[in-house]
């Protein structure tokens, strides 16, 4: 790969997030590309300087480009950042395994699992390109609150300690922390998992239940992340770490959160197919939430929290009742088992 002045970074996925990334990279004087599948919302963004749809009123960088044919995106690019809904990368990627050419190293900041499989979105990648350094991006932070400029902390985790270092310095800005770290598995997993924990706190808060009810879900959701977290192999430093805490207070806690706002409209009595609609994006959590069940009943583990938002999901339970059968389970201790070994 080139120096990091004159790397090449192609970004595939122009929502939000993908936009957010494009920017702060570009304004970081990396040359970076912007990739979606409408080419007419490309060319408005070109034309204008803003992504109408997702982020009307944010000014992109000038010297950001926007190209429709993903070949051409592709080309002479030293880094691909892929930053699309979960249930489309698994397609991407395959789309794109031929065309990288040698030496580009992939990354993501897609999250959530691979539909119908419950499989780690690092396990695709190594799949189709396991000989290529990779990374996921993943951590605190709103898309709309990047692009104005707004203090941000990421984490980027690779197995590979150089490129996670290079990716981090590319992303790296006065107001854009990005740390590193090795754990993967742990990243992907925190980054998932607290879209589904996130809903919960948005029907309690929807039914006005109070900050005392939206504390206790965030901490026994804490949990059920660790939980499932150890059972795979995670380091729980990753968990309590930016991707994994970090996330999971500003997800449950923060407006701009799509998984939250359904939480939100789900507790106010709105049917989840009218709440989806009125969001207008791709809600990761009633996906993921399938995938979080599955992992859960595979590792026999009890996660309560996690399980109700998926029967309230699937119209098994409404919030009220899923409410009720939380409140109902016996007393027990707070840590039946010492998850650390300690």
């Amino acid at each position: 790969m080139r120096s990091q002045a004159t790397t090449q970074v192609a970004v595939l996925g122009a929502g939000s997030w993908g936009t957010a990334l494009a920017a702060l990279l570009a304004r970081n004087g990396t040359p970076t590309r912007l990739w979606g599948r409408d080419p007419q919302a490309l060319s408005e963004m070109a034309t204008s300087g803003r992504n109408k749809r997702y982020l009307p009123d944010l000014q992109l960088p000038e010297s950001l480009e926007y190209e429709a044919d993903l070949a051409r995106a592709l080309r002479g690019a030293d880094i691909v950042l892929i930053v699309v809904p979960s249930h489309a990368f698994a397609a991407l990627l395959e789309t794109i395994t031929p065309m990288l050419e040698p030496g580009c190293a992939v990354s993501w900041a897609t999250k959530g699992f691979e539909t119908g499989t419950g499989r780690f979105l690092h396990e695709l990648v190594a799949e189709h390109l396991p000989e290529r350094p990779a990374a996921v991006v993943t951590g605190p932070s709103f898309a709309r609150e990047v692009v104005a400029g707004l203090p941000t902390a990421v984490t980027v985790h690779s197995s590979d300690d150089d490129f996670a270092q290079r990716l981090a310095n590319l992303l790296h800005a006065d107001n854009f922390r990005a740390y590193t770290g090795g754990d993967v598995l742990g990243a992907e997993l925190g980054g998932a998992v607290k879209n589904v924990l996130a809903v919960a706190t948005g029907v309690a808060d929807g039914m006005e239940l109070g900050l005392n009810a939206r504390a206790g879900l965030i901490t026994r959701g804490m949990y059920e992340i660790l939980q499932l977290g150890i059972a795979l192999g995670a380091r729980p430093e990753t968990l309590i770490g930016l991707s994994g805490l970090g996330d999971l207070v500003l997800t449950c806690t923060g407006d701009l959160s799509r998984n939250r706002r359904l939480g939100l409209a789900l507790g106010r009595g709105v049917p989840i197919d009218e709440a989806v609609r009125e969001i207008g994006q791709v809600v990761e959590s009633v996906v993921t939430a399938d995938e979080v069940v599955r992992l859960a009943d595979k590792h026999g583990l009890d996660l309560p929290i996690a399980a109700g938002v998926h029967a309230v999901l699937h119209g098994e339970v409404t919030p009220d009742e899923g409410l009720r059968m939380l409140m109902s389970r016996e007393q027990k201790p707070e840590y039946p088992e010492l998850l650390f070994g300690h």
